[in-house]
């Protein structure tokens, strides 16, 4: 079987994010999404959720592609991941491109997939902002 691993905050989930999952799902046999906590996102990753880490994995959860949803607390975690599920490619958006190339001499694939240019959660609270 054939394991797949992604990263990422998953706020106000939408049809970009579907198409980054289907199209990491098409890749193996098995994906797991880690999902950043609360506590991650704002501590390290200078981001405010509008849903919380249950409700984000809730709606992941629902997610046809997704097998499994793990928490993502710390950027370091990602090696011993791919250890502990036994990972054969990882993936990743576009815009981080080359940033994550080191996980290759852990012996697995790195793709970096193109995002959905029109689509964004950050265009989403703009755009809702904009309105108010």
């Amino acid at each position: 079987m054939k394991k797949v691993i992604t990263y990422g905050t998953f706020d106000l989930l939408h049809y970009g994010h579907i198409n980054l999952l289907r199209r990491a799902k098409s890749l193996g046999d098995y994906l797991i999404v880690g999902l950043s906590t609360d506590e991650f996102n704002n501590k390290e990753k200078n981001k405010e959720c509008y849903f919380d880490y249950e409700n984000r994995k809730l709606l992941l959860d629902a997610v046809r592609y997704v097998d499994l949803v793990v928490p993502e607390e710390n950027w370091e975690q990602k090696i011993s991941d791919i250890q502990k599920y036994n990972i054969d490619v990882f993936v990743i958006g576009d815009d981080w491109k080359g940033k994550f190339d080191y996980l290759k001499d852990f012996g697995i694939e790195v793709v970096y997939l193109s995002r959905t240019k029109e689509i964004s959660t950050s265009k989403i609270k703009n755009d809702l902002n904009s309105r108010c």
